[in-house]
C-alpha cells in the first residue's frame, strides 16, 4: 500500500488536512514513526517532536505491561494488571528506574540540548508508522494527555479495521489511511520497511 515511510507520511498528511489546528504539534514515536511524522509536520507546517515511552513490564513477565513512563516524570499505571500480578510498589520502582535510564538516554540522543515542544493546552497529533497491537501508541497518547494536551489525535498510515473501537475511549480522534480487514504485521503494507536508525530520527528532528 505504501512505497516507504515518506510516502506513507505524505498520504497521512493529506488525510489529516483540515482536521488539525494551526497551532497543533506533531509527535512521532521512535523509531519508525518519526520519518512518517516528519512528512506530516512538513506538509502541514507544524512543529515536530518525539514522545519517547517505555513500557513497564511485570517482573518475570516483561511482555505484560503494567504501565508506561514518559519524560518529565510522567508515569501511567494499569492498576488492574498490577493487582492481578501482585506487583509491589518496590517492584514498580525498580522496573521504572531501569526504564527511566533508557528513556533518558534516548531523549538525549534524539533531542540533545533542545527543549521539548510544549504540549500543554495544544492539539497533539501522535504519529506511528502503523498500529498492530497499538500498545506503544496508547501509552504515548496517555503521556501526551498527562502533559496537558488539550486534544489528542492518533494518526497512522495503516491499522486493523477495529482500531477505532480499541482507542475510542483514549483519544479524541483517529485518522488512519488504510484499515484492511486482514492484518498481519505493519511491514507487510510497505514495499520498503527497512529499520529506522537513531541517526535518521535525529536528522528528522533537526530539520
Amino acid at each position: 500500500m505504501f512505497v516507504d515511510r515518506a510516502d506513507a507520511g505524505r498520504r497521512l498528511a493529506e488525510a489529516l488536512r483540515g482536521r488539525v489546528d494551526e497551532d497543533a504539534v506533531v509527535v512521532g514515536l521512535p523509531r519508525g514513526g518519526v520519518p512518517v511524522a516528519h512528512e506530516v509536520a512538513t506538509a502541514l507546517g507544524l512543529p515536530l517532536d518525539v514522545i519517547v515511552v517505555r513500557k513497564l513490564g511485570v517482573p518475570g513477565h516483561r511482555e505484560l505491561a503494567m504501565g508506561a513512563i514518559g519524560e518529565r516524570g510522567i508515569r501511567v499505571l494499569n492498576d488492574d494488571v498490577i493487582r492481578r500480578a501482585g506487583v509491589s510498589d518496590r517492584d514498580i520502582e525498580r522496573v521504572e528506574a531501569g526504564e527511566r535510564a533508557e528513556l533518558d538516554r534516548r531523549l538525549q540522543r534524539y533531542r540533545g540540548d533542545r527543549a521539548p515542544v510544549e504540549l500543554a493546552g495544544r492539539m497533539v497529533v501522535v504519529v506511528d508508522d502503523g498500529l498492530a497491537t497499538g500498545a506503544t501508541a496508547a501509552a504515548a497518547c496517555e503521556v501526551a494527555r498527562a502533559q496537558g494536551a488539550r486534544r489528542v489525535i492518533l494518526a497512522a498510515p495503516v491499522a486493523p479495521h477495529d482500531v477505532f473501537e480499541r482507542f475510542d475511549d483514549l483519544v479524541d480522534d483517529i485518522v488512519i489511511v488504510e484499515t484492511p480487514r486482514w492484518f498481519g504485521a505493519v511491514g507487510e503494507f510497505y514495499d520498503d520497511f527497512r529499520p529506522t536508525g537513531d541517526d535518521e530520527v535525529t536528522a528528522c528532528l533537526q530539520g
